[in-house]
């Protein structure tokens, strides 16, 4: 039954009126669903009173950890508020943010992945290998990204010249919310 509101009378649709309507499909057996997505989430929700100094915390977008929090009380019915004072964990840039301690506010899931380096190429693109073999060359030394990090020289020029060495090292990839980058170099200890 459904009811029409212009002129409130009922009608009653018999059943086989429906085959074929997208409502009436839920009810096939040989319906497939895909996805193309993994449906994981960049970040998760999180009370902004729970974050610490050290922890990680979006702040405009992009993913942050945190240098400073420090808590203040407002008037007699105002709510106590954080003001988080971070660093882009990509770009080093310093970012601040004002949030209510009890309202949410996001983290995103920071990963550190180690890599062993093989080679690298005159675009920057290096050659590494995961833990299970598997190769990749679709990352870059910091130098050679479009927006260097702080202390991207520096790291390229070690991660080249142990290459130029032979010697075994782990490059260190810390990715975020879609986005990964060479951090540091850690030499294989035999």
């Amino acid at each position: 039954r459904t009811r029409c509101s212009e002129h409130r009378s009922f009608f009653v649709v018999h059943a086989s009126a429906l085959q074929g309507h997208p409502s009436a499909m839920a009810d096939d057996p040989d319906q497939v669903f895909e996805s193309t997505e993994s449906g994981a989430s960049e970040s998760y929700p999180i009370e902004a009173g729970q974050i610490r100094k050290g922890g990680f915390i979006m702040i405009k977008g992009r993913p942050c950890k945190v240098s400073d929090v420090t808590s203040s009380k407002t008037g007699k019915h105002g709510h106590a508020k954080c003001h988080f004072v971070a660093i882009d964990i990509f770009t080093g840039k310093k970012i601040e943010d004002l949030v209510p301690a009890s309202h949410t506010t996001y983290a995103p899931f920071v990963k550190k992945i180690e890599y062993q380096a093989m080679d690298v190429d005159e675009d920057g693109f290096i050659t590494v290998l995961d833990a299970e073999g598997n190769t990749r060359e679709d990352l870059k030394i910091p130098e050679a990204m479009a927006q260097p990090p702080p202390g991207a020289d520096e790291l390229s020029k070690k991660i080249r010249e142990h290459l130029a060495d032979e010697k075994d090292f782990y490059v260190i990839v810390q990715a975020a919310c879609g986005t990964e980058q060479i951090m540091d170099i850690k030499v294989m200890t035999n």
